[in-house]
Parts: structure tokens; sequence; C-alpha cells
């Protein structure tokens, strides 16, 4: 089977990037893909906790700093780790229907 999975370094997991549409691959290759597929999103939930780990501990930080642009940079911070769990989140719920994300 071809590569059909990219590791996305932003989300800390490889999602599907498929060079056909889904009804273009045999049957048999659609089951390789929602296994190895399964296997990946299997891993979204423990990513996503480790990155609430890393908010939790920017927001500890913030608490504590007295320094606007350190506080700025904190929030920015935090706000790029809540867009990502966001975007695991998406990529989670995505399951049979994987094709519909080969866009990103």
């Amino acid at each position: 089977m071809q590569n059909m999975f990219l590791y996305n370094k932003r989300l800390g997991i490889s999602i599907p990037v498929l060079a056909n549409s889904w009804n273009e691959y045999t049957p048999a290759l659609q089951e390789e893909i929602l296994i190895q597929w399964e296997e990946i999103r299997g891993l979204i939930p423990d990513r996503i906790a480790e990155i609430e780990r890393k908010i939790n501990n920017k927001q500890a930080a913030l608490e504590e700093e007295d320094n606007f642009q350190k506080s700025c940079q904190l929030n920015e911070e935090i706000a790029e780790l809540a867009s990502i769990i966001n975007d695991l989140w998406i990529w989670y719920r995505t399951d049979q229907d994987i094709s519909a994300k080969t866009h990103l």
C-alpha cells in the first residue's frame, strides 16, 4: 500500500492524504486505510491529554506572570494549543469518511 498518511507536525499525528476520491480505491485498499486510520485515531485522546497538560502549565505560569508581553505570549500559546485540540477532535470524529478530510 502506498503511503496514504502524512505526519502532521502541528497535530503530532499522521493524517490521511489520499490522491484519489474514496470510491476510486478498491474495497480491500479502503479497508487497509481504515485499519491504519483506526490505529492512528486511537492515539488522539492521549495526544489531547498531553496538550491539555501543556495548557494547564501555561495557565499556571500566566497566573504568576507580571510582565504584560510575556502574558500576551502565554495567551497566544494557550490559544494555539487549544486550536490544536479542536483540530484533533475534528480528526477523531472522522472515521468512515476520511476522504472528506484529505484537503487539509
